[in-house]
């Protein structure tokens, strides 16, 4: 059985977490009084209304990478849909990983969604169960609950706790 975290449980995890952050963003959303008008409605060429969709792309896009980069770099090591499947995220020597490299890891998602999404797919074919959006970011997504228990490349990681 592989320690990583595969294909599957990654997509479980990503709808489990795209569910958070529909709830988010509603909240934000309707905290700011922007409400959910509909896209296509008046906003044929009105500066009003493009200002408005920028604005709410624009907050979207925080929401999202925030929730990204601060939990994976987090204690947690997840966020709450890797969490929810026992998925952690780490560097390559199985570290917690920095705010930095969570921003990196975010952004470089766009480019794993670009031609078919093949960068997500190749999760499903490597060795290692990594995404192009975690070769870029140096990172590992382990399928256990705290990575320090896990051996990477015969090399044993210290507990929680331990000097």
């Amino acid at each position: 059985m592989s320690p990583y975290g595969g294909f599957w449980w990654r997509v479980l995890a990503a709808a489990v977490d795209g569910l958070v952050l529909l709830a988010l963003g509603t909240v934000l959303r309707l905290a700011l009084g922007d409400g959910y008008p509909p896209l296509w409605t008046r906003v044929g060429g009105s500066v009003v209304h493009l200002a408005a969709l920028l604005k709410r792309t624009g907050l979207l896009l925080l929401l999202h990478w925030l929730y990204y980069a601060l939990t994976e770099s987090s204690s947690w090591q997840a966020t709450l849909g890797k969490l929810a499947v026992g998925l952690v995220v780490t560097d390559e020597a199985g570290r917690r990983i920095s705010f930095a490299r969570g921003t990196g890891r975010y952004f470089a998602k766009v480019l794993s969604g670009l031609a078919l999404c093949v960068g997500y797919l190749m999760v499903a074919f490597t060795q290692r169960k990594r995404g192009l959006h975690d070769i870029l970011a140096g990172t590992l997504v382990f399928r256990t609950r705290d990575p320090h228990l896990l051996g990477l490349n015969g090399c044993s990681f210290r507990v929680k706790g331990e000097r």
